[in-house]
């Protein structure tokens, strides 16, 4: 088995596995495809808010972040489907 250095890592190792827990929980209806929606909405949320954020973090990382959360989301909803969120 191979050994991860820190300085290789640009991060996909922790997206894959994020992405692969998020498809497994909606498999398992433990997330519903409102929660999907709601989770997208607050990564775009901190994004817009990336500097004065309570966990302050680059714009463009966030910008990235909110970008990959919607194609989850969209993948995650075309996939597997159910119920939107109520139009708040």
């Amino acid at each position: 088995m191979g050994t991860l250095n820190a300085s290789e890592g640009s991060g996909d190792e922790s997206l894959i596995i994020l992405q692969s827990l998020l498809c497994l929980l909606r498999e398992k209806n433990l997330l519903t495809r409102a929660d999907i929606e709601e989770l997208c909405d607050r990564v775009s949320t901190r994004a817009k808010q990336a500097e004065c954020a309570p966990f302050p973090c680059s714009e463009q990382t966030a910008n990235v972040a909110a970008m990959e959360m919607a194609r989850i989301g969209g993948y995650i909803g075309a996939r597997y489907g159910g119920k939107h969120r109520r139009g708040a």
